[in-house]
């Protein structure tokens, strides 16, 4: 017989290197054939013992045998993720520029990456033993409590440890253990049953709704842009599909771009479903991700609900993707592994062959271009589903009227009446915080962030200072610093500020604040829901967490508060997202049986963006801004990547990018195909210290754009750079 041919394990690293690191099998391997790729792995790396995952087996590596180090430990006995999601992710590294290694890593759960086991999935049972099956009650004449418990397990034969646990003791459940009488065993939980799947009759599909479910088949991979305006139903579509994959046995992954919508969203399918349902978000613990992600990964899980990073959840019968307010920035990451979950989803439906179907009533322009050039099939919901009616738009002038910290009286009017018809109302303002500066009245000092480009934001309820870019905090001062004046003055409003004018206003009315500092209580945005939900008169205040496809049927009036800020942003993107976002705040409006109102304050009330928007609606704006962006050749008709670089010294980050744009000129000159302009300070130039850089390079073609990137990115490692610099690559970036 022939020697055994060495295997070599190519393995994935959490390191900012671009390489994979090959490691020979080691003693610990006494079984190769059961090795596989998706498995983890602890090897020595440098001086450290770490977690890998292997991505590979080979015969042979190109470093010399005696060089590679062997494999310490397995610490699994079969792939934590799949030959399919290893691809994905590894896909995914490669076109965002990004460690393979380390983006392999992120996307497993955090105990996983510390070498922890998958979580147990087996239920823990009590049942009573032989003995204590045979033991006479009048044994325990004088026990009561321990008669309880065994004929507790007498009549239910077996039961859950949560739930014995919560009705006896556990130095009771112990001491019958010690005594033979109760024992505990661990079985496997069952897989869901596809003949119970629903809890509720689905709702009645207007005309429309009808035509969309029978135009979206499942028949392999196809991408549905389902573009209907607020409340037209688009989750009762998003229902009734996952109901007919569910009827085949498949598992379906919803995505959704905020924590805050998880509850309400959670609510409505567990009140539709008797299946298995896991939600995925970073509110969780490590031990409660972990575990939703092993259900979903075993298949005992049907339905996933998740954020951003849930893309990367495995799935095994994967029927069906769906990926709600799929125009939301919030599933592009700004850092690290700067992915977009929207377009990782198109990529994994493709790959997995299923159907994939966004929804907006406010299609991001990449997506409306795809649908233009028939990458995608647009599908239109135009009309509210049932009664309800789309919101009367209204433009409250602020130039004509007197404000009450930010607050025209015109909108007070509104709010007033609305409240005494026994009405809800939503007061949308972007900005968290009491006042979004502190300046001296006396001399004109305004109090700034030492280590941003940035005021401070005055916090009311902890009354500090704090930034918002790097959070440093400190209390305001007593006096200017300046000029020792004590005039000092909180000028401009903020989310806390706009509650408590609001509630000096309407004394009588609860007044509900709902941003990121509010949300941080546990339990806070159900509690609000819960109010809201109730229909007793109220007013919710807050940021864009409230903009995101919530449903309350009792708001008849949005009131914007400020909409001026899209239009004056040097961001190109920043009009599209201004549509967007008054679109939808507006699109709280009326969604129930009552007429709805939207009140708009700017004072720039004649601007022909604004007033295209309020007009014709977003499709006509959307097409406008189109043409626009293709006339000056920018995303979605050009492609764009960004190096960034940050250092303590502005000078050492743009020495460092001109030194990029040399080397991207040297292998690609400037042409009509591709071209580059920087470097340039981004928006915010300091932040938390670091002075931050850019250099944007724009391609005709995604092709020559990933060619550029993969022989600049070597050259740019190979760089001298000063140890306090930092660079990355943004692909498709949403943030300058």
């Amino acid at each position: 017989m022939g020697q055994p041919v060495a295997l070599i394990a190519r393995i994935a690293i959490a390191s900012p290197l671009r390489t994979l690191f090959d490691y020979t099998l080691g003693a610990c391997c006494a079984d190769p054939p059961n090795l596989r790729p998706g498995m983890r792995v602890k090897v020595p790396f440098g001086r450290r013992q770490v977690v890998g995952l292997i991505v590979a087996l080979h015969n042979g590596s190109e470093v010399p045998k005696e060089k590679l180090r062997p494999i310490d430990c397995i610490l699994d006995t079969e792939p934590v993720i799949d030959p399919t999601m290893l691809a994905l992710v590894v896909w995914g590294a490669r076109y965002y520029q990004y460690p393979e290694g380390d983006a392999l890593l992120q996307a497993l759960p955090s105990l996983l990456r510390r070498g922890e086991p998958l979580p147990e999935l087996r239920k823990t049972v009590w049942q009573l033993t032989q003995q204590g099956l045979d033991v006479s009650p009048q044994a325990f004449s004088r026990a009561p409590t321990q008669r309880a418990l065994i004929e507790e397990l007498r009549n239910n034969d077996a039961v859950e440890d949560g739930v014995l646990s919560s009705q006896f003791s556990r130095p009771l459940m112990r001491l019958l253990t010690e005594r033979n009488l109760i024992e505990k065993k661990l079985i496997d939980e069952t897989l869901p049953n596809t003949k119970t799947i629903l809890k509720e009759t689905p709702r009645a599909l207007e005309v429309q709704q009808q035509a969309i479910m029978h135009r979206i088949v499942f028949a392999g991979f196809h991408c549905w842009l389902i573009n209907g305006v607020t409340g037209s139903g688009k989750t009762e579509i998003y229902l009734q599909l996952i109901e007919r994959g569910l009827r085949a046995g498949r598992q379906a992954l919803v995505l959704i771009p905020e924590i805050s919508l998880t509850p309400q969203t959670q609510k409505r399918f567990r009140e539709r479903f008797a299946v298995p349902l896991v939600v995925l978000h970073s509110g969780l613990s490590d031990k409660q991700r972990a575990k939703a992600w092993a259900r979903a990964r075993s298949g005992h899980a049907t339905i996933v609900i998740g954020t951003r990073s849930a893309i990367f959840t495995p799935l095994p019968n994967l029927g069906l993707i769906v990926v709600d307010e799929e125009h939301d920035v919030s599933y592009k990451q700004q850092d690290g592994f700067r992915y977009s979950a929207r377009d990782l989803a198109v990529m994994r439906a493709k790959r997995e062959n299923v159907p994939i179907v966004l929804g907006s009533a406010t299609p991001s322009l990449e997506s409306l271009y795809n649908c233009e050039i028939q990458r995608y099939t647009q599908l239109h919901l135009t009309a509210r589903a049932g009664a309800a009616k789309t919101a009367e738009w209204r433009v409250v002038d602020m130039r004509a009227q007197s404000l009450n910290s930010g607050i025209a009286e015109t909108t007070l009017d509104a709010i007033r009446t609305t409240l005494e018809r026994s009405q809800q109302v939503l007061v949308f303002l972007n900005r968290r915080g009491f006042a979004p500066a502190l300046l001296c009245h006396a001399c004109g000092w305004v109090a700034e962030c030492r280590d941003c480009d940035a005021r401070l934001t005055l916090h009311h309820d902890r009354y500090r200072l704090v930034c918002h870019h790097c959070d440093a905090q400190s209390p305001p001062p007593e006096v200017c610093p300046n000029c020792q004046s004590q005039q000092l003055v909180a000028t401009g409003a903020g989310t806390e500020r706009s509650e408590l004018v609001l509630q000096q206003h309407f004394p009588t009315t609860q007044v509900l604040r709902v941003d990121r500092d509010s949300t941080q209580k546990s339990g806070y945005m159900r509690s609000v829901f819960d109010t809201v939900q109730s229909g007793q008169p109220c007013i919710l205040v807050g940021t864009q967490m409230l903009a995101k496809g919530h449903h309350f049927e009792q708001v008849t009036l949005v009131v914007i508060l400020d909409a001026d800020s899209g239009l004056l942003s040097p961001d190109f993107r920043a009009v599209e997202r201004m549509g967007q976002l008054l679109t939808q705040v507006a699109g709280r409006s009326g969604r129930g049986t009552l007429a709805g109102l939207a009140l708009v304050q700017t004072h720039q009330p004649d601007h022909p963006v604004l007033q295209l928007l309020l007009q014709e609606g977003y499709a006509a704006f959307a097409h406008q801004v189109l043409k626009h962006r293709k006339v000056q050749q920018l995303p979605p008709y050009q492609q764009i990547a960004v190096v960034r670089a940050e250092a303590s010294h502005a000078a050492a980050a743009e020495r460092f990018l001109q030194h990029a744009r040399r080397e991207a000129q040297k292998l690609a000159p400037p042409s009509s195909r591709i071209d580059f302009l920087g470097p340039m300070p981004a928006l915010m130039e300091r932040r938390a210290g670091r002075y931050r850089y850019l250099l944007r390079i724009d391609a005709n073609h995604r092709s020559q754009l990933q060619h550029l990137l993969n022989r600049l990115i070597p050259s740019l490692e190979r760089y001298k750079k000063p140890r306090y610099l930092r660079w990355s690559v943004d692909v498709d970036p949403h943030d300058f």
